[in-house]
């Protein structure tokens, strides 16, 4: 598989070195990413599954995907630049975002505004279906109630409640410290 991605131009491979992503294969990478998204976002906010299943669904959809099709999705869809979770949907909107921090590293007292759930989150489905849940999506603002070293745990208040999270999940949950820029969170347009 190596060979055949150097011989395609989208890798470059030297000996007892990693793997690199060429600028053909970064475009590769970033549209497999980019039609991945448009269909999270089509089976989220139009079909209306949760956000673990749609992840699987998205999976099967992606490569069905023409260009005409993924053109026509992303005018439907408000033109997208992060997927459901809030990842950058390709490398130019990541370059002009802010990093944001990891929810366990906010203090009790703090407000926060859930900025986006890492790819190491959305292979968790459990923890996926959690947030989703507790409305915990890019976009809603939290106030941290207490934090527990010896109980490895933040407890939240979110839109809808009261939310207790272990610090290794809120690991993987990003937040931007105070309130956001609204802009920043993507809506599909008439939703």
């Amino acid at each position: 598989m190596f060979k055949r991605l150097a011989s395609d131009g989208l890798v470059t491979v030297e000996e007892g070195r990693e793997l690199q992503l060429t600028r053909a294969g970064r475009a590769a990478a970033d549209g497999i990413f980019r039609r991945h998204a448009l269909c999270e976002w089509l089976l989220t906010e139009i079909v209306g599954l949760g956000w673990a299943e749609s992840d699987v669904e998205a999976e099967r959809l992606q490569a069905a995907i023409s260009p005409r099709v993924e053109a026509q999705l992303d005018e439907l869809l408000g033109h997208p630049q992060t997927c459901p979770h809030g990842n950058p949907i390709d490398q130019e909107s990541a370059a002009r975002r802010p990093p944001g921090v990891p929810l366990s590293h906010v203090d009790a007292g703090e407000r926060a505004t859930i900025y986006r759930i890492t790819e190491a989150a959305e292979e968790d489905a459990a923890l996926l279906s959690y947030l989703e849940a507790r409305g915990l999506r890019p976009g809603a603002p939290v106030t941290i109630l207490a934090r527990s070293e010896s109980l490895d745990s933040l407890t939240l208040d979110g839109p809808l409640g009261r939310a207790t999270l272990g610090l290794r999940p809120a690991a993987l949950v990003h937040v931007l410290q105070g309130d956001a820029d609204p802009t920043l969170f993507h809506r599909v347009p008439g939703r």
